[in-house]
């Protein structure tokens, strides 16, 4: 998706520019029992013209960007698993920004997908990194003031921090009774 060896970086280009990539969909890590690394859905098409029989909109020079690599839960300690209504939002999201009225009206969503346009990825040199478009979600004002807020957390680590320094003082005992000591 961003690695420029072995030409990679010419053929993601010749997909973009032939306008054959449609959607890009980054899935979280831990999905799969054969290995851990995160994986992202590429879904080409030939064609992005409107399609009145399958009710698809224009979609001609742009590309759909879904990050759901914050989605699922993990099942074990080595395995997450999405839930139905997490696989049905990302269907939901693809088939409303194809058009599918079905699907109800396609908006970009900070921090989970964006629709971007031919130029927007040319200028990231054709890297096609979902977060790179989707950017960050929104957060959410808790109504407390930065000065207040960080002295209550610095207040915390400071109490912290000397439970700690009292932890650390009886693993040490607990190993010099264990013949363990320095």
């Amino acid at each position: 998706m961003s690695t420029n060896t072995s030409g990679e970086g010419e053929i993601r280009k010749s997909l973009m520019e032939s306008d054959m990539v449609d959607c890009m969909i980054a899935l979280p890590g831990q999905l799969f029992y054969t290995t851990q690394i995160p994986v992202c859905l590429w879904f080409l098409t030939r064609s992005k013209k409107a399609d009145a029989k399958r009710s698809f909109r224009s979609r001609a020079g742009e590309t759909l960007f879904i990050d759901a690599r914050k989605l699922g839960t993990l099942i074990d300690r080595t395995h997450r698993e999405l839930s139905d209504e997490e696989i049905a939002e990302i269907g939901r999201t693809y088939h409303a920004w194809r058009g599918e009225e079905k699907d109800g009206i396609y908006e970009d969503k900070a921090g989970f997908c964006k629709s971007a346009i031919l130029d927007d990825i040319r200028s990231h040199h054709h890297v096609l990194t979902p977060g790179r478009y989707v950017g960050a979600e929104a957060i959410e004002d808790d109504g407390i003031a930065f000065e207040e807020k960080m002295a209550e957390l610095s207040d915390r680590l400071y109490q912290q921090m000397r439970e700690s320094v009292e932890l650390d003082a009886v693993i040490r005992r607990n190993l010099e009774v264990l013949g363990y000591g320095e």
